[in-house]
């Protein structure tokens, strides 16, 4: 019965976002186009890009007390797509110019706090929009909410249908941001607030 929980949920979030995501069209920076396959898309590592990306997490217990603070800006990637500046300049928020070493850039934080369900799924959704509501019984829910689960790999997600750029199932949700950090043991109970900052170079 537990193999079933994550396909269960996989399913149950794909049938709640159908009716909330709104259709966008994009063009192809390059033949490829986002997708790697129909399963990944492309990414890259920040590393002499126009983008760097930080990431603090805090985790905390149910209580409030503080557990670990993890750090990391060496291991993060992004779509090298104009998509990626879609979601940087419309869902990140306020933006501020700074300049470190003689280069100039936007930078943006932008705080987030994933739900239970999100961390399970391992969806992180940008977007206002976008709800992740779980109706789960019996072994499913008892799974969700009793287990710890180990967390390695954060992302910022945008949700959208895909098919005007060659995605063959259409809605998707598509890690825009993502950066790696030691595994984290979470208890369900436990609380992770990220602040992620991310400096994008102005020419």
């Amino acid at each position: 019965m537990k193999w079933l929980v994550i396909p269960l949920l996989g399913v149950i979030f794909v049938v709640l976002l159908a009716g909330s995501i709104q259709s966008i069209s994009a063009d192809h920076e390059s033949g490829k186009g986002i997708f790697k396959n129909e399963h990944e898309v492309e990414l890259v590592t920040t590393k002499n890009t126009n983008y760097q990306v930080y990431l603090q997490a805090v985790l905390r217990n149910g209580d409030g007390q503080l557990i670990n603070v993890h750090e990391n800006k060496k291991a993060a990637a992004y779509v090298p797509h104009e998509l990626t500046d879609y979601v940087f300049d419309t869902f990140m928020g306020k933006k501020e110019i700074i300049i470190i070493d003689n280069i100039k850039y936007e930078k943006v934080q932008y705080t987030f706090s994933p739900t239970l369900e999100q961390r399970w799924m391992g969806m992180y959704p940008i977007s206002e929009q976008i709800k992740i509501n779980i109706d789960v019984e019996g072994d499913a829910l008892v799974q969700v909410n009793t287990q710890t689960k180990d967390y390695s790999l954060w992302k910022i997600h945008y949700c959208a249908d895909f098919t005007d750029i060659g995605h063959p199932d259409g809605l998707q949700c598509i890690p825009i941001f993502q950066v790696l950090v030691p595994t984290l043991t979470m208890e369900p109970t436990d609380v992770i607030t990220q602040q992620w900052t991310i400096l994008r170079e102005l020419y």
